[in-house]
């Protein structure tokens, strides 16, 4: 029995160092670090303008990363910004790509409950075309909500090797 558990791990080592590189490479991850300062430079950027801003900032999974509420933002605003970040975490697209899709392609993508189909939300994708999470702005119109979501990744472009 003893030898048998040794083969097996004998063979699944093998198996894991023959698989290419790629395989073995780590995807980047969106940390915690770099999602508070995505906010940061989405609330300097929203001071500046004068606009009081929600970001939300989202892993691949979907999963909030990082809420930030600007003073005296609207409440209903905490919703929007997760909802806009929630989409672009689910499609590598923007918000606003995915109206653009919903009035173009597939218009009853516009009906599915959770999905946001108006400007704020951005994907975070690197470089490689890796989709390691998304941002979600909510507080002003809605292109203002995208500059700020930009914003917040120019930040981050090195750090992330964005593109």
């Amino acid at each position: 029995m003893k030898a048998l558990a040794m083969s097996l791990a004998a063979v699944a080592g093998v198996a894991f160092t023959a698989l290419p590189a790629h395989a073995q490479q780590q995807k980047t991850t969106l940390t915690l670090a770099a999602a508070q300062k995505m906010a940061q430079a989405c609330e300097v950027r929203a001071e500046k303008e004068g606009w009081k801003m929600i970001v939300a900032v989202m892993d691949d999974g979907g999963n909030l990363k990082y809420l930030s509420r600007m003073d005296n933002a609207f409440l209903g605003s905490v919703e929007i910004a997760q909802l806009k970040a929630n989409t672009s975490a689910s499609f590598p697209f923007s918000t606003r790509q995915v109206g653009e899709i919903a009035s173009k392609n597939v218009p009853g993508i516009a009906y599915v409950p959770g999905i946001v189909t108006f400007a704020g939300g951005l994907p975070i994708v690197t470089a490689k075309g890796e989709h390691i999470g998304s941002i979600g702005v909510s507080g002003s119109s809605a292109d203002n909500d995208e500059v700020c979501a930009q914003a917040a990744l120019d930040a981050v472009k090195g750090d992330l090797g964005l593109k």
